[in-house]
């Protein structure tokens, strides 16, 4: 994939990188004037103090033996290595000791600190620079000082200065430095900026491809995660998931229509061939009377198929009208037990039901109901006429931080554990449930409803029969 600039630039994190590049630039370049300009202010003050002191070194000699002394002292000095620069002239300017050959006009004149830099020429450098003309090599002419200028009782002049050579040099030094270290770290900020613009924009080339591709219909397509924790691996991930979840209710619907065309196909051809059978031959008044009563029971049985359809769909889209509240599990499972305890009782199965005191948990009691009334039914069903004395039995208790429903028969079960999964998909009813009525979607509503709570219904075998788990989390206020 090319690194196209134009289309770095227009990302944010580019723009960002580049706003703060500049503005690094921007304070490197304040910092090295101010390091430079105090640096040279710092030299400054130094050599300002070294020829102050050797002012009163000159003044104590002068104070002792007058010009003599403070001449010879002036020659002795001038000729030590790397000495300073000293002066002695009479009062016309006319240089009569020291170490300078010539001086800039006019420093002399003027009493006390020079304002400026001033330039001058140490005795010898005249030779040098016609040995040097002679020679043809070029060498180094002029110097620049600063210096101190006092007259003296008698109207001599007396000149100490220092050279600004070193000083010059150690500030030249610390600029050069300085602009280096700038422009090293320049040059890594713009590969940095280079670098980390380019892997956004091909994470975010990555990211619209892998969005053309699931615009187009495969939703089994993924944005891509690079696997740094970064937030474009944290955008990616958020929305891998909301695929998943897309894709998971594109296939249910997929699944539902499906079933509905086929599960549902049965009942609405009894319905017809019932009406057909009503109109053909001689009937009586009884026979069309039973024929409709027939038909109403289809219809409602259709139309029980189709809520469920619905109420399962809105669950599992994490979507419900129904509010929820604190739910007392030991009252529903009381409720739901008594109802069903009738049916168990003409079908020859026992029930009965194990709770431990209250269990709240937050939750729709209707809907809790709802799940548990398919299980309880399903379990007196598949358990009567199936052994000899067939028994279910309801538990609810507290394990840890789960609430745990549980609903247990003595029947055939579902020995296999891929019968077990498949048991609470939509329609499912698996082969020895065939003869028994029924559309397949009671676990299916059951499972809906667990989800909604954020609990988990399980299938486990029994041995012998089935036993359904429906755990809950367990609410903080119980």
């Amino acid at each position: 994939m090319a690194f196209r600039l134009p289309a770095i630039m227009k990302t944010t994190a580019a723009r960002l990188s580049a706003l703060y590049l500049l503005l690094f630039a921007l304070c490197a370049v304040l910092l090295v004037f101010y390091m430079t300009s105090l640096s040279a202010r710092m030299l400054m003050v130094q050599t300002q103090e070294t020829i102050n002191e050797e002012v009163q070194g000159l003044a104590r000699g002068y104070q002792r033996g007058g010009i003599p002394v403070l001449v010879r002292v002036v020659e002795q000095r001038s000729r030590q290595p790397g000495a300073n620069l000293y002066l002695l002239a009479d009062p016309n300017g006319q240089i009569l000791s020291g170490n300078v050959q010539s001086i800039q006009p006019g420093v002399l004149q003027r009493e006390g600190w020079t304002e400026l830099p001033f330039s001058y020429e140490r005795y010898g450098e005249a030779a040098g620079r016609r040995q040097s003309a002679e020679t043809e090599t070029p060498t180094e002419v002029g110097h620049n000082a600063i210096a101190v200028v006092l007259r003296l009782p008698n109207q001599m002049i007396l000149m100490v200065g220092r050279d600004l050579g070193e000083p010059e040099r150690f500030r030249d030094v610390i600029q050069r430095s300085l602009m280096l270290a700038l422009a090293m770290m320049g040059f890594g900020a713009l590969l940095i900026w280079y670098f980390v613009g380019r892997r956004a924009l091909k994470h975010i080339d990555g990211v619209s491809e892998a969005s053309r591709r699931i615009m187009a219909g495969d939703l089994s397509g993924r944005l891509p995660v690079t696997g740094a924790g970064d937030e474009f691996d944290r955008l990616s991930e958020n929305l891998n998931a909301m695929l998943a979840r897309i894709a998971h209710l594109n296939d249910g619907l997929k699944q539902v229509s499906d079933n509905i065309a086929h599960d549902l196909k049965t009942p609405l051809t009894r319905l017809r061939n019932r009406a057909e059978a009503a109109l053909s031959g001689k009937k009586t008044g009884a026979d069309y009377r039973e024929a409709l009563e027939g038909t109403i029971a289809e219809s409602d049985q259709l139309i029980r198929t189709f809520n469920a359809i619905l109420m399962i769909s809105r669950l599992e889209a994490g979507y419900s009208a129904e509010s929820t509240d604190k739910v007392d599990l030991a009252a529903v499972v009381h409720d739901v037990v008594e109802l069903y305890e009738p049916v168990a009782e003409e079908l020859g199965v026992g029930l009965e039901a194990s709770v431990a005191g209250p269990v709240v948990v937050n939750g729709n009691r209707e809907l809790i109901a709802q799940a548990l009334s398919n299980i309880i039914d399903n379990a007196i069903k598949y358990s009567a006429g199936a052994v000899e004395k067939p028994h279910v039995g309801v538990t609810l208790q507290r394990d840890g931080d789960e609430v745990r429903l549980q609903v247990s028969d003595n029947g055939l079960g579902i020995p296999d554990e891929g019968d077990r999964a498949r048991a609470t998909e939509r329609f499912v009813r698996l082969e020895k449930s065939r003869s028994q009525p029924g559309s397949g979607l009671g676990l299916s509503l059951a499972k809906a409803v667990m989800k909604f709570h954020n609990g988990r219904l399980d299938l486990l075998p029994g041995n012998p029969g089935l036993s359904v788990l429906m755990g809950f989390p367990g609410s903080k206020d119980a």
